[in-house]
């Protein structure tokens, strides 16, 4: 099977762990959606990324659905999302928190970096940050307890976090949220995590 996507966007990113914790083998694609936009669009006709070409052609988009994808294969004693109770309400909360924080500091980033600056909207970018640090606010009240089982909602929080210290650093700087930086550390030390760990946030231009 071959990801399609960069490691720099947390979506794919919490993909990639996935796989590799869930003992797939895959390629990796690493064409982006800007300087490959039309190679992307041919994958997936919205032109997003994270896309997963299984073995027999079909591709799947949307991490969400591609994880869901994982969790069947595997079965429900080896998913990454409990398979009903609260135990799966309690990730599934997590998840969205930690997917809300990414699309919010996701916007501010985009409004900063691609929007010429005399056409930047100030406050937008203010309230974007404000909601996707109102979900970091929201997952730090969370119990963690330290070296827990690994599943989807670490992966994704932990995702989250790296992204939003690489594309917007102000908002989620190390220290203002104690449990948040342990668990980010705790996974980050994992192989998974090592292997598909971006070096520098970079938005192309065109």
């Amino acid at each position: 099977m071959i990801l399609v996507g960069q490691y720099d966007s947390p979506y794919v990113r919490r993909v990639a762990v996935s796989l590799r914790v869930l003992g797939f083998d895959y390629q990796h694609d690493t064409r982006s959606v800007f300087g490959d936009f039309d190679a992307i669009q041919r994958i997936n006709p919205a032109g997003r990324i994270p896309a997963l070409v299984l073995d027999d052609g079909e591709a799947l988009v949307d991490s969400a659905a591609i994880l869901d994808w994982l969790d069947e294969t595997v079965g429900p004693e080896r998913a990454l999302v409990p398979p009903r109770g609260i135990e799966r309400r309690t990730v599934l909360r997590r998840i969205a928190l930690a997917c809300g924080a990414i699309d919010k500091i996701g916007a501010a980033t985009y409004e900063r970096l691609m929007r010429p600056e005399a056409l930047r909207w100030p406050e937008w970018i203010a309230r974007c940050r404000t909601q996707g640090l109102g979900a970091f606010s929201a997952l730090a009240a969370e119990s963690w307890p330290a070296n827990s089982a690994l599943d989807q909602a670490k992966i994704t929080t932990a995702c989250a976090l790296f992204y939003a210290r690489m594309a917007d650093p102000e908002t989620v700087p190390p220290g203002r949220f104690p449990v948040l930086d342990r668990l980010s550390a705790e996974c980050e030390e994992l192989p998974e995590f090592a292997a598909t760990r971006p070096t520098e946030y970079v938005l192309p231009r065109g």
